[in-house]
């Protein structure tokens, strides 16, 4: 409540409207007694776990190259999770007969880091991520509220000690004490969940991050012990990790939902898809990178006014050239 009175949930509305409920499973779904609490690990299965971190922090040295968030370069997360949840549920029943059930995976107010800490999954992190000792935390997170008593597990201590890591490196400053996110200034909020224009003085930090961003969890020391997935599910799609920037600016709406079928990227539409693109090109216009402009005036007269005024500003990136003397 506190961290809602602070504003900084921004556009989230949907945080505000549940109030109380979301702290108070019963009242979500009557008769719960006891939440089960799952995670699952997606780092895709191809990742070189030796080093993965230092490849995805060299992403960002090639301001030419779009990055999308690990997580989101495969499959909806939230389509895998609730099955693997469902078949969960099944298994019990098989075992102790029908009961009362109600599976979520980021899709309700469910307070799922907090159940997570507070039943032993890991301890939250100082950027409020939940962090487990043997798998970091690159995982999703899935409930399933049940309506029988079940022996409680004990949380974990917290062993963050002293470290800043995420703090410091955030490139928007977005975690403004330990334990505290401000989502306004959080490049993944910025790029997925913001619906309007950008903030103009948050634009250069956000580099050639296109959707989420996972500074705050390369940086962790806890996530060189981070798993792979299991599952081909999250695998990285063709298109979505290593290509240009130019190359998906020019996906037309169609191509858009194409290649984004069935992933998480999908619901943020071309437009939005359009806009974080173009502030991506506008950096690395000013980074120096050829082909950058020329992308961006394929759509100076985009219908839409958001992508127009987003390639207005990318455009007027380009760096000064010196007077010839």
């Amino acid at each position: 409540m506190q961290w809602l009175a602070h504003g900084f949930h921004g556009e989230m509305k949907y945080m505000a409207t549940h109030g109380t409920r979301r702290a108070r499973p019963a009242e979500l779904v009557p008769g719960t007694v006891s939440v089960i609490t799952a995670r699952m690990d997606y780092l895709p299965r191809g990742t070189p776990l030796d080093d993965w971190q230092a490849v995805e922090f060299d992403r960002l040295s090639r301001p030419g190259e779009a990055i999308v968030s690990v997580y989101a370069r495969g499959r909806d997360y939230h389509k895998v999770m609730r099955a693997r949840l469902a078949r969960l549920a099944e298994r019990i029943a098989e075992e102790v007969g029908p009961f009362g059930h109600r599976a979520f995976t980021d899709s309700a107010p469910v307070l799922e880091a907090e159940l997570a800490s507070r039943s032993g999954q890991g301890w939250r992190g100082k950027h409020t991520l939940v962090l487990d000792r043997s798998a970091g935390s690159m995982f999703f997170l899935g409930e399933i509220y049940v309506d029988m008593a079940l022996p409680e597990s004990e949380p974990v201590t917290a062993h963050c000690g002293s470290c800043s890591a995420c703090i410091d490196v955030c490139p928007t400053k977005a975690i403004v004490a330990p334990y505290r996110l401000d989502a306004r200034r959080c490049i993944s909020y910025l790029t997925i969940e913001h619906g309007g224009p950008i903030p103009l003085e948050l634009r250069p930090m956000m580099g050639n991050r296109i959707y989420g961003c996972d500074d705050c969890q390369l940086i962790c020391p806890w996530n060189k012990f981070a798993k792979k997935s299991a599952l081909p599910d999250f695998d990285a799609r063709e298109g979505l990790t290593g290509q240009s920037l130019a190359a998906l600016f020019a996906w037309s709406e169609e191509e858009f939902l194409r290649f984004t079928e069935g992933s998480p990227i999908r619901r943020i539409g071309h437009e939005r898809w359009l806009r974080n693109i173009a502030v991506a090109l506008g950096n690395a216009l000013r980074a120096g990178e050829s082909g950058a402009a020329e992308a961006l005036a394929t759509r100076a007269s985009d219908p839409s006014e958001l992508v127009r005024e987003h390639v207005a500003w990318a455009l007027a990136q380009r760096p000064e050239t010196p007077n010839a003397s």
